[in-house]
């Protein structure tokens, strides 16, 4: 029987790679964008490959009524709910700490860390009946701290002890739940870095160079199968060795 995954912000980015993955490996995919275009994307990629699913709009700064009518919409499609949450959605809006506003600070926390508990809030009763469920959280190397990002980096340090908590909780369900806490990926927003910039971040990477997208989409394909059955409760970094200090 096929498994169902929903992936949040999927239109682009790491979350287009995951979605283009997952078709692959014959999933069931509910993909989420802001717009009526993004959605279109996920439409035409589904079909496209000759998979699966569907393309659902909506933004989390709306939480609980944007996931209750993905909820809605889903079941009203499939008659059932996913069993694995990709919480990939997120946004940034930097500032330094004295001159950023409360909006800003708002914002990310609740797209980033609420909307992915709204979501796992959403799926988990389902995954609990079934005996089985998967969690996977996109976090970031940021969670450590960094310049201009205390909004960001307290929400991606936030994903890791929700992620941690569901493991705990639901781990006698056969539910795992983890976080991937990426570097930095070569998506449209690194396109923008400047070249002397560029050149200081790939210094602080021993790899030398940028993660790729599908690189990440491996990695949440792994911990999606049954394969990593054994593996909860962690935050696996993907960043090239960065140094982080």
């Amino acid at each position: 029987m096929k498994k169902m995954v929903f992936i949040s912000g999927s239109s682009r980015g790491i979350g287009l790679s995951i979605l283009k993955k997952l078709l692959k490996e014959n999933y069931i995919v509910i993909g989420t964008s802001t717009s009526d275009k993004g959605k279109q994307l996920i439409d035409k990629t589904i079909q496209e490959s000759g998979g699966e699913g569907i393309g659902l709009v909506g933004d989390l700064r709306n939480g609980s009524e944007t996931v209750k009518k993905w909820v809605e919409e889903i079941n009203a499609h499939f008659g059932c709910l996913p069993d694995i949450l990709v919480a990939n959605a997120g946004i940034t809006d930097d500032q330094l700490t004295l001159r950023m506003k409360e909006s800003q600070w708002v914002d990310v926390i609740n797209i980033n860390l609420t909307g992915s508990f709204l979501l796992s809030q959403a799926f988990l009763r389902n995954m609990v009946k079934r005996k089985w469920g998967r969690f996977i959280f996109l976090g970031s190397v940021s969670a450590f701290g960094n310049p201009g990002q205390i909004n960001y980096a307290a929400s991606k340090a936030g994903i890791a002890g929700l992620s941690r908590t569901l493991a705990i909780e639901y781990g006698s369900r056969n539910i795992t739940s983890n976080v991937i806490a990426p570097g930095f990926i070569q998506t449209d927003m690194t396109d923008t870095i400047s070249e002397d910039h560029s050149k200081q971040l790939l210094n602080k990477i021993p790899l030398g160079r940028y993660g790729r997208s599908d690189e990440v989409a491996e990695l949440v394909s792994f911990l999606a199968s049954e394969n990593a059955d054994y593996i909860s409760g962690q935050t696996i970094q993907i960043n090239g060795a960065m140094i982080t200090s």
